[in-house]
């Protein structure tokens, strides 16, 4: 009778470790669904939503401008920037170049008309000559006129070089305007040393203030 006292208890015993078992798994699996269910909760919170983007059209900014307006027309570009002094300039720069270009061209094609009539011996063709070539012509100085052509030629080269440079210059000249045109240039300009403060470090230092104008300050360089 005893025994069978002792083997109910143990039974009892038993259940009860078993329902302590089941209760502590079904305790321990909930945390861990939670653990696996909540990051994918959060990531699509935290997906980005859809922006829409407009289209809008980016405009051409002053430099470019100013740049595309000497690029066509010598000048242009300074009216655009309203440096209208710089027109003459401008023009003279390019007119010295130009003219030597026309004077050049004709002196060449003079000489090599010569240089074609002394070369054939087209005597006919004597007085069609250049009247400051004849000379060179009637007495057969055939080096001197094939001298006097490839310096025309080659001056002619030059005149073009020359051209296009001073051309470009005027197309710099506009845009590095059209660049400085809202640049704010003050004599207001004072550079300190005060005592600064990093919210990030959490410490004091010293900084370097610049002041350029009445109502602009730039930190250049906190430092320890």
């Amino acid at each position: 009778m005893h025994k069978q006292h002792v083997l109910l208890i143990l039974l009892l015993a038993f259940c009860a470790l078993q329902a302590t078992a089941q209760n502590d798994t079904t305790i321990t699996a909930q945390p861990a669904d939670s653990i696996i269910t909540a990051p994918a909760r959060i990531a699509a919170d935290s997906l980005p939503q859809s922006v829409s983007i407009t289209d809008t059209s980016k405009k051409r900014s002053p430099a470019g401008t100013a740049a595309l307006l000497s690029a066509i027309l010598p000048g242009a570009g300074q009216v655009y920037n309203k440096k209208y002094w710089k027109l003459p300039l401008v023009y003279g720069a390019l007119a010295f170049p130009a003219y030597t270009f026309v004077d050049n061209l004709r002196w060449f094609q003079r000489t090599r008309y010569a240089f074609n009539v002394l070369s054939a011996k087209d005597t006919a063709n004597y007085e069609n000559v250049y009247v400051q070539l004849q000379p060179l012509v009637k007495r057969g100085d055939k080096s001197g006129l094939q001298n006097y052509r490839n310096d025309f030629r080659r001056n002619v080269d030059y005149s073009v070089l020359a051209f296009l440079l001073l051309w470009g210059l005027n197309v710099v000249d506009a845009t590095v305007d059209a660049h400085l045109k809202d640049f704010n240039i003050t004599d207001d300009l004072s550079l300190q040393i005060k005592p600064g403060y990093m919210p990030i470090a959490n410490t004091a230092g010293i900084g370097i203030v610049l002041n350029i104008g009445k109502n602009h300050t730039n930190r250049l360089s906190p430092g320890r």
